[in-house]
């Protein structure tokens, strides 16, 4: 099911463009983080404050047809935006892997689940332990089940 609402694209230029290349293509463009040929996924969902929806590529990180969405933010002290809006409401999530978004839930992990999806996503990017390290917090892993 489409997540309703006017659609407000990122305020940075080069996400605006690789997710509306990634959609117009059916995920054949624009697939990977810049230059790095490390796939990314398109994360729909609703802005916690603005209602408007929002769409961001993250990387790719798949296991058994489960995603984990690594709330990184490059380090930074705090998590970014997106996280709270995916944690305000969990079942109000699209995920696009390839030519079609589907409807997921989003759920955030701790313990011994987080950390084999955390060895997992650095496995697919290691900067993520590059990330942590900058970074008082623990970055949040919030894992997306198809529905």
């Amino acid at each position: 099911m489409a997540i309703e609402g006017d659609y407000e694209p990122s305020a940075l230029q080069w996400v605006r463009d690789q997710v509306e290349a990634y959609e117009a293509s059916g995920g054949t463009k624009a697939n990977t983080l810049r230059d790095t040929g490390i796939p990314v996924i398109i994360v729909t969902m609703k802005g916690v404050k603005s209602g408007k929806v929002r769409k961001i590529a993250l990387m790719r990180v798949e296991h058994e047809d489960e995603y984990a969405l690594v709330a990184s933010y490059g380090g930074a002290p705090k998590h970014p935006v997106w996280y709270h809006n995916l944690t305000a409401d969990p079942g109000a999530v699209q995920v696009q892997d390839g030519p079609k978004p589907f409807d997921v839930t989003v759920r955030e992990v701790g313990g011994d689940e987080r950390a084999a999806w955390w060895e997992r996503a650095v496995a697919v990017f290691p900067n993520y332990a590059e990330y942590q390290g900058k970074t008082d917090r623990e970055i949040p892993v919030l894992i997306a089940n198809p529905r």
